[in-house]
């Protein structure tokens, strides 16, 4: 026999790729049984009685520690849901939601967002992780990049909504997150932010093609004036979010 054989029919490399085949096998069914720990089971559209979850079920509870103190446990076994504020189109499945409020604050269609946790992002240091130029140091625009503060920011109708006052930098990734913009309407609070995806920076002016000039003033507001949570993250993101199909009555509408 040759080097390595144990039978005539079976060697040490044959039975290496059978052990291999099985392991990687059995990872693949792990990995996606751990990728069911959030989001499952499924909501269902028949009945609020079925769980749909699939296959391999949803894995056993299991508790993990959190950096900044305390425990979580996953699968949760059920999330605080949105009250959904709106109508099914149709009587079928999976009809889309036709919004029965204001659409831009409903958290429904493109202005979905998570319950994330009502708290600051922090560095590896536990310093807040995105905060406005004005409270930290080492940063700053580019030499060669236009500097955005001071500049008027107009909304999808060509009308002013504010004014850039700060930005606000991502200190564990070196970025720009936001822009802080002064809008008119101080009811509310006299500051918004603005996500850099959703702003185009030129050498006069910010556009932002998501909502109207005059709703900037109606993005969710923040309880610190530095900070920001995970949640108000959320909010704000999905506020401009809506606006990419609620702004105007004609985004919503069919192109044809």
């Amino acid at each position: 026999m040759e080097t390595g054989a144990i039978t005539g029919y079976i060697d040490v490399a044959q039975i290496a790729l059978y052990v291999f085949w099985a392991f990687f096998a059995g990872l693949i069914y792990y990995l996606h049984k751990e990728n069911k720990r959030e989001g499952y089971p499924l909501e269902s559209d028949r009945s609020q009685h079925i769980r749909v979850q699939g296959w391999p079920s949803i894995p056993e509870a299991k508790t993990f520690a959190l950096r900044e103190g305390g425990t979580a446990v996953a699968p949760k076994g059920s999330d605080p849901q949105h009250e959904i504020a709106g109508r099914p189109l149709g009587a079928w499945p999976g009809a889309p939601l036709v919004p029965t409020g204001d659409p831009m604050a409903l958290g429904i269609g493109p202005g979905s967002y998570a319950l994330r946790a009502d708290v600051v992002d922090t560095t590896f240091e536990g310093d807040a992780r995105i905060v406005p130029l004005r409270v930290t140091k080492g940063f700053g625009v580019a030499d060669g990049d236009p500097d955005p503060r001071g500049m008027p920011v107009i909304g999808a109708d060509g009308e002013v909504g504010g004014t850039v006052r700060d930005l606000w930098v991502d200190r564990a990734e070196m970025l720009f997150r936001y822009l802080e913009i002064d809008v008119p309407n101080a009811a509310k609070g006299p500051q918004v932010l603005l996500p850099i995806n959703f702003a185009v920076v030129g050498e006069r002016n910010v556009k932002v093609q998501s909502v109207l000039g005059e709703q900037i003033a109606g993005v969710p507001r923040l309880k610190h004036p530095d900070q920001v949570t995970l949640l108000e993250e959320e909010k704000i993101m999905a506020y401009y979010g809506a606006g990419t199909l609620y702004a105007t009555a004609a985004r919503s509408e069919p192109l044809l």
